[in-house]
C-alpha cells in the first residue's frame, strides 16, 4: 500500500519514502500532489533508505596484487551499465606520501548530498575546537529575593545548543529541559511574577536555507534552525487503527497542546494513512483509513517556531519541580533593549563538548545540526564586522576561509548550506581528499575527527553496509544521499596495511541499489588489495 502525504498551502510535500527526498522542483504557478511509498520509523536524520547493497567481493588473491589490477577492477565498476548514463567522481590517494592511486573527474562539480558536512563538521572542529560548549543563559533583572521570586521575566537566552535533545538522554525528551529547570531551582527560584521569555535572538537569518526544497521540509531532516532547539526540533508522530469504525488513535511525543492534531483517519478494512504537515504552522492533519491490526505509523514530523515549544515544555518542566510561573510562555527574535542595570545571569546550562557533538551529527548525518555549527561559525568569527548579516552568511564566510588557509581552491567548493541538502552545493572530489588529508595529517583535533566518523558495518549510516567483507570496521568516512546522489568519503586500510583517502561522488544514476553497489564495490577492492603503492625509496608506509 502507499502512504501520501500532503503539505500546506497548496504544497504536497512527501518524500519519505524509506527515507528518500525527491528533487522535484515546484513553483507557485505549478503545484501538484505526490503520491510516495510509506515513511520509514527510522530515526536516521538523513533522507536515505537503509539498504544493503549486493556486493560479490574478490576472492583473497593467493599472488600479490598489482597496482593496475586494482585500477583495472576500479574502471570495471564505474563503468557498469547501470551507471553508464551518469557521472562519477573519484579520487584515491596514499595517506602518508600523497600518491594518486586513481582519478576520474577528480576536479569537477559533483553535487555531493550529505557530504558536504564533511566540510562544515572540519570547519567547526578546527575553530570551535573539541571543548567547544554551546551555553544557554538564564537572564533575570535581579536575583530572587528571599523568598526565591523572580520579579519581572525570566528570559532564556539560547546560543543553539542542540544535546537539548532525546538523541543525547536515549530517548528521553525532557532530560535537557530538566537539567534546564534544575539549574534554575538551585539559584533559589520559586516563583517567577512575569512571562517565560525564550529569545532566540542570537541567530539572525531565515530560520530554513534558502536553498533547500519545499518537499523535504516536512520531516526531521529538514528541521528549522533555531537559538533555542529542542529535540532535534521535531516530534514524533504516531497513528494507529482503533476498533473497527472508529477513529484511529495518534500520539504525539512529547505530548504538547502546541500542536494541533486534525484527526480524519478512521478504522476501515484498507490502508490510505494521508499525513498533512502545514509548512508554517503546527497543525498536523492525519486523513485516511487504517485497517484493525495495522503496524500503524511513526515518524518524525519537524516543528514549526522550534522556540515556541522550547519555552512550553519548559513551563510544564518548571511547574513538576515546584516553581510557579504567573504570566505566559512566549519567545522572541529580538535583542534586548539595554537597561540601565544589565540583566543577571542566574543559571546557566552548558552542553558536551563539540568533539562529542560532532560524532552525534557526521555519524546519523543530522542535518540541523551542522546548520547550527554553521550558523554558529559566523556569530563567533563573523559577527562584528557584519553587524546585520545573516547568520549563515557568516558562517559560509568563515569556512571558506579554512578551506582556503588548507589549501582548497576558491572556486573547489561551492557552499549554500551546512549539511549538503541544497542541490545548489558542488564539490570536487580532490577538495575532498585534501580536507580528509589535512585533517588526518595536519589537525590538531585529528583524533575528534576520526572519532566523529561512521565506521563500515558498525555504526551510524554504514552499520548496515560491508558486511562479511574487508571494510567492516576498517573504512571510516562519511555518506551522503539524495535523489540521484550517493557519495561516500573516508579512510580505508588495504591488506597490505596502507590507509588511502577516497573519495567517490556518483551523480545521475537513479537507482539508488545501483549507486551503492559501485561505491561499496570500489572500496571492497580498496580493502583487499595485498599490493605496494608506495614502493619508491624513502616513502613511509
Amino acid at each position: 500500500m502507499k502512504i501520501r502525504f500532503i503539505a500546506s498551502s497548496a504544497l504536497v510535500l512527501g518524500s519519505l519514502a524509506a527515507g528518500l527526498s525527491s528533487g522535484t522542483i515546484v513553483n507557485s504557478q505549478n503545484v501538484r500532489a505526490r503520491t510516495v511509498g510509506e515513511p520509514s520509523a527510522t530515526n536516521t536524520p538523513t533522507p536515505r533508505p537503509m539498504i544493503t547493497p549486493v556486493m560479490t567481493p574478490p576472492a583473497t588473491p593467493s599472488t600479490v596484487q598489482t597496482l593496475e589490477h586494482l585500477q583495472s577492477r576500479i574502471r570495471q565498476q564505474m563503468f557498469a551499465p547501470a551507471a553508464r548514463r551518469g557521472r562519477v567522481g573519484i579520487k584515491i590517494t596514499v595517506l602518508n606520501s600523497g600518491k594518486t592511486v586513481f582519478e576520474n573527474d577528480s576536479d569537477k562539480y559533483f553535487m555531493p548530498a550529505s557530504n558536504m558536512k564533511n566540510f562544515t563538521v572540519a570547519a567547526a572542529l578546527e575553530r570551535l575546537t573539541p571543548d567547544f560548549r554551546f551555553v544557554t543563559s538564564v537572564y533575570a533583572d535581579a536575583r530572587p529575593d528571599a523568598g526565591g521570586t523572580i520579579r519581572g521575566p525570566l528570559r532564556i537566552y539560547g546560543r543553539g545548543d542542540i544535546s537539548i535533545s532525546n538523541s543525547f538522554s536515549n530517548g528521553d525528551p525532557f532530560k535537557g529541559l530538566d537539567d534546564l529547570a534544575d539549574r534554575i531551582k538551585q539559584a533559589g527560584v520559586v516563583r517567577i511574577e512575569g512571562d517565560l521569555i525564550g529569545d532566540e535572538s542570537y541567530f539572525k537569518g531565515f530560520a530554513i536555507p534558502s536553498t533547500w526544497e519545499w518537499d523535504d521540509l516536512q520531516w526531521y531532516y529538514g528541521a528549522e534552525v533555531s537559538a533555542l532547539p529542542v529535540n532535534d526540533n521535531a516530534i514524533q508522530l504516531s497513528v494507529r487503527p482503533g476498533p473497527s469504525g472508529y477513529q484511529c488513535s495518534v500520539k504525539l511525543d512529547p505530548p504538547t497542546q502546541l500542536i494541533q492534531i486534525v484527526n480524519r483517519c478512521m478504522t476501515t478494512g484498507r490502508r490510505d494513512l494521508k499525513v498533512t504537515k502545514k509548512l508554517d504552522a503546527n497543525i498536523i492533519e492525519i486523513s485516511g483509513s487504517l485497517p484493525v491490526g495495522d503496524d500503524g505509523f511513526t515518524g518524525r514530523v519537524t516543528v514549526s517556531r522550534p522556540a515556541e515549544l522550547f519555552v512550553a515544555l519548559l513551563k510544564e518542566r518548571l511547574a513538576l519541580k515546584g516553581i510557579t510561573v504567573t504570566g505566559s510562555a512566549r519567545t522572541t527574535a529580538m535583542a534586548p533593549i539595554v537597561a540601565a542595570a544589565p540583566p543577571v545571569e542566574i543559571a546557566r546550562l552548558e552542553s558536551p563538548p563539540f568533539g562529542l557533538i560532532a560524532a552525534k551529527t557526521m555519524k546519523p548525518s543530522q542535518n540541523m545540526y551542522t546548520e547550527v555549527m554553521l550558523w554558529t561559525l559566523g556569530e563567533r568569527f563573523g559577527r562584528p564586522a557584519s553587524p546585520d548579516a545573516d547568520s549563515s552568511a557568516l558562517g559560509l564566510a568563515a569556512a571558506k576561509s579554512f578551506y582556503k588557509q588548507i589549501g582548497i581552491a576558491d572556486d573547489a567548493v561551492v557552499q549554500h548550506d551546512g549539511s549538503g541538502m541544497s542541490r545548489r552545493d558542488l564539490v570536487t572530489p580532490s577538495a575532498v581528499v585534501t580536507l580528509y588529508t589535512y585533517m588526518a595529517k595536519q589537525s590538531r583535533y585529528s583524533q575528534a575527527w576520526r572519532d566523529s566518523l561512521t565506521i563500515g558495518g558498525v555504526d551510524g549510516t554504514l552499520g548496515r553496509r560491508f558486511k562479511g567483507t574487508a571494510a567492516v570496521a576498517n573504512f571510516r568516512g562519511k555518506t551522503g544521499t539524495l535523489d540521484q546522489v550517493s557519495a561516500l568519503s573516508g579512510y580505508v586500510t588495504t591488506a597490505a596495511s596502507e590507509q588511502l583517502v577516497v573519495s567517490i561522488i556518483v551523480n545521475g544514476v537513479p537507482a539508488l541499489g545501483d549507486r551503492l553497489s559501485l561505491i561499496d564495490e570500489i572500496v571492497v577492492s580498496l580493502a583487499n588489495f595485498n599490493g605496494r603503492i608506495d614502493t619508491g625509496p624513502g616513502l613511509a608506509n
